[in-house]
């Protein structure tokens, strides 16, 4: 607000990135916290950044409510409601230093709504259980055969890849002849990775979650299209073009509702649920598991079946300090059981 009392508007403001604006609001945090608190920061921030990523958004000041609303519903199906709180408290910790700065309008912390907290909202993150990554794969199986959903939710719960990775896959990174699919950083070509250069990798499927892919491929349902980068996006929307990351979490959230390979467990009928009807919001149903709890679920389970932490680091393009705190989601008894392989007799 000016002296005159009027809040600032956007030709007030000065230009800056939301990479920028992050460098600098943790340097300014930096002298006066733990470093406990600055690794949570940096980690909770990050999450912005990828969001504003996929959404295009290159500069802090056209960040508007609504904006704001949109990533707190991106975010929402990703994790437990108590570390959606504390995520969106750095958020906002950092809109308002932004806007101290004017880099963002004065008041726009304020539209950051963090959704109540239920009972038991201590639990742990939301991921997704291998029995029912299994359900819902036979369902498709049988029913939707390589299918856009069917080989979405494949490629997620075999490989463990972001929804940004998913996004920038093309036609031409599946390799036959290694049963395999390449992941890799186009920044230039609209489709940029987390973690950059360090983020491309070749990916290991193997024959039948490949032949799920390239059948997909060939699926007449399927928009085959040429991007105005002359680019064939493997997954594509009806209008024929590249989904935006935000499209990605809408279809792998509707593939996986309990209802739609089995009964709901909620006791809704599809015409009167809020989470399926015809200007639903998918991510409403109390079972909602995001693109995010899908990489989760694929983590834990590879770590289950005895696959080396250091291989699912590599695989799933994450560190181990990372995958330890944030994505392994066994519990003692199932870490133990992985372990006793080891012992000796």
């Amino acid at each position: 607000m000016d002296s005159s009392g009027w809040f600032r508007m956007s030709d007030d403001l000065e230009p800056m990135t939301p990479q920028e604006g992050v460098e600098r609001f943790l340097t300014h945090r930096e002298p006066s916290v733990r470093e406990s608190s600055m690794q949570n920061a940096k980690h909770r921030l990050s999450v912005f950044l990828e969001w504003c990523e996929e959404e295009g958004i290159n500069n802090l000041n056209e960040l508007t409510g609504r904006d704001l609303s949109l990533f707190v519903s991106w975010r929402q199906g990703d994790v437990a409601p108590i570390t959606l709180q504390k995520q969106l408290s750095s958020v906002r910790m950092a809109l308002r230093w932004w806007a101290d700065i004017e880099a963002v309008e004065e008041g726009l912390a304020e539209k950051l709504h963090a959704p109540e907290l239920p009972d038991g909202a201590e639990s742990r993150e939301v991921f997704l259980e291998a029995e029912r990554a299994k359900r819902a794969l036979r369902y498709f199986d049988q029913h939707h055969y390589a299918s856009r959903d069917h080989a979405l939710i494949a490629l997620i719960w075999r490989t463990g890849m972001r929804r940004g990775a998913v996004r920038g896959l093309d036609v031409d990174d599946l390799d036959e002849d290694n049963q395999a699919i390449r992941v890799e950083h186009r920044p230039e070509t609209g489709t940029p990775l987390k973690n950059g250069d360090g983020g491309s990798r070749w990916v290991y499927l193997g024959p039948r979650w490949y032949k799920i892919l390239a059948d997909y491929v060939d699926n007449p349902d399927r928009k085959d299209v040429v991007d105005e980068h002359g680019r064939r996006p493997l997954f594509t929307t009806q209008q024929g073009t590249r989904p935006t990351g935000h499209s990605i979490y809408k279809w792998v959230i509707r593939a996986l509702h309990p209802c739609t390979y089995g009964e709901c467990p909620h006791d809704r009928t599809p015409s009167d649920c809020e989470a399926r009807s015809s200007s639903s919001v998918p991510s409403k149903c109390p079972s909602a598991r995001s693109p995010h709890a899908v990489r989760r679920g694929a983590i834990t389970n590879h770590l289950n079946e005895e696959t080396a932490p250091e291989t699912v680091s590599e695989r799933m393009d994450v560190s181990l300090e990372v995958l330890y705190e944030h994505y392994d989601a066994r519990t003692e008894r199932e870490k133990m059981a992985v372990r006793r392989q080891d012992v000796p007799k």
